[in-house]
């Protein structure tokens, strides 16, 4: 697949510069939104017209792309820019489709983060955005493996990011996505009820095909949608047996658990069929839930890869390995979307 050498977080947690992740902020009011920097890197007449989602998605990209030149933007996001899209659409209504914001209706389409990146880098290379709800930041993930394949020694951009929108939240709460009742983070794995608690993010990565001085290296990444967790277990034994031997084993699973009792299943069943001596970690009572969370359990790995250390509070179960090389990450959006991503040591 590819080489990770770079990577940055805008997450509801200390993930950004002075990363501390022993330190869990707790969510308010069953959301976890993002503590954001100062963007410094951002022209300030550039950054009072920028949506939050646009905004987090260039003020992580920038920061790793000030001594780094790239050739492409592969961006994955499922609702990005959603807030001035309806900011836009009301304007429409209200002022009769007269006097409208132009920088609502030029931000409020998906793809403004990919272009808000070329256009401040200068960068008039390959610029995607994948749109494909819970799955969005996978497809992103074989688009820039097929682009580093096919242009070696070239490197790309990758990333994902999602936004709370009033509007999107509102409508998953009253589909059931979300707690009613108020939780904290540290409860949400206790609780037997419906829905999770909302959150947001942006996870950026500079990757290539070029081992040398890598952080990372995504192995394989695979993707389905089911609706029965028979489905999603064959799925996984065969990625398993894909890339591991018969005398290897993940050292880790980062699971997607997010409290929600009608998905539990799913990730039981995966818990199941991984080796005894596997750890399970979680991080959704960190990030949220969101359709791009899967981007922010990439960079979690990334960075437990690199520090061997994996937070207290994240740990579902221990491991008895003496080094983390090969982590398993498992994700499962609205229990239809479902990923599985295999992440390694160079």
């Amino acid at each position: 697949m590819f080489y990770i050498h770079q990577h940055t977080c805008i997450s509801p947690q200390q993930t950004y510069i002075n990363t501390n992740l022993e330190l869990l902020v707790e969510s308010v009011d069953n959301q976890l939104k993002v503590i954001e920097p100062g963007y410094e890197s951002i022209p300030p007449a550039v950054l009072r017209r920028m949506g939050k989602a646009v905004r987090i998605a260039v003020g992580a990209a920038l920061s790793l792309l000030q001594n780094t030149t790239t050739d492409g933007i592969i961006i994955g996001t499922a609702n990005g820019g959603m807030e001035d899209c309806f900011k836009f659409l009301n304007q429409l209504i209200r002022y009769e489709e007269g006097m409208l914001t132009p920088g609502n209706f030029v931000q409020s389409t998906a793809n403004a983060i990919a272009a808000q990146v070329g256009l401040l880098t200068k960068n008039h290379g390959y610029n995607v955005t994948h749109v494909h709800r819970g799955l969005a930041f996978e497809n992103a993930m074989l688009d820039a493996a097929m682009m580093t394949k096919e242009k070696p020694g070239k490197n790309y951009l990758l990333g994902a990011v999602d936004e709370i929108s009033s509007f999107n939240y509102n409508i998953d709460y009253l589909a059931g996505w979300y707690k009613t009742e108020n939780i904290s983070g540290r409860d949400l794995y206790k609780t037997d009820s419906n829905g999770s608690i909302a959150g947001e993010g942006a996870a950026m990565f500079i990757v290539n095909n070029i081992s040398t001085a890598a952080n990372a290296y995504v192995k394989d990444v695979s993707m389905l949608h089911a609706v029965s967790e028979e489905t999603v277990a064959a799925k996984l034994q065969y990625f398993l047996k894909e890339n591991f031997k018969d005398d290897e084993k993940p050292d880790l699973l980062i699971s997607g658990e997010n409290g929600d009792n009608r998905l539990i299943k799913f990730y039981n069943t995966c818990e199941s069929l991984i080796p005894e001596h596997t750890a399970i970690a979680r991080f959704k009572h960190m990030s949220g839930e969101f359709a791009t969370a899967s981007a922010i359990a990439l960079w979690l790995g990334c960075y437990i890869l690199k520090e061997q250390v994996v937070p207290v509070h994240m740990i579902k179960k221990n491991s008895f390995a003496t080094e983390i090389k090969n982590i398993l990450i498992y994700n499962n959006h609205k229990g239809v979307q479902h990923s599985f991503i295999l992440l390694s040591k160079p």
